[in-house]
């Protein structure tokens, strides 16, 4: 990926998480973009009550996750550096 790829790509990701970023701070939360690897997933850091709640895993997976690949098809997942996910 070339860097004009590459920041392209990270624009439309902090564009799409500053769209959910309203939801998470509704309860308490929060979400920062941390990466995308060669192998196009995202990394990002759940905060807040995010970090520490239950439900974090699947509010990754069917809210941010979803919303990150229909926004942008390349990205394969999302996935949180700071949450256990097993």
């Amino acid at each position: 990926m070339s860097n004009s790829q590459n920041a392209e790509l990270i624009r439309k990701v902090e564009n799409v998480i500053d769209q959910i970023r309203p939801y998470l701070q509704a309860d308490g939360g929060n979400i920062r973009f941390v990466e995308i690897t060669e192998d196009y997933v995202v990394n990002v850091e759940l905060l807040g009550a995010c970090g520490s709640c239950p439900m974090s895993t699947m509010t990754l997976k069917s809210g941010v996750e979803q919303a990150m690949k229909k926004a942008i098809p390349e990205i394969k997942s999302v996935e949180a550096i700071n949450v256990n996910t097993h």
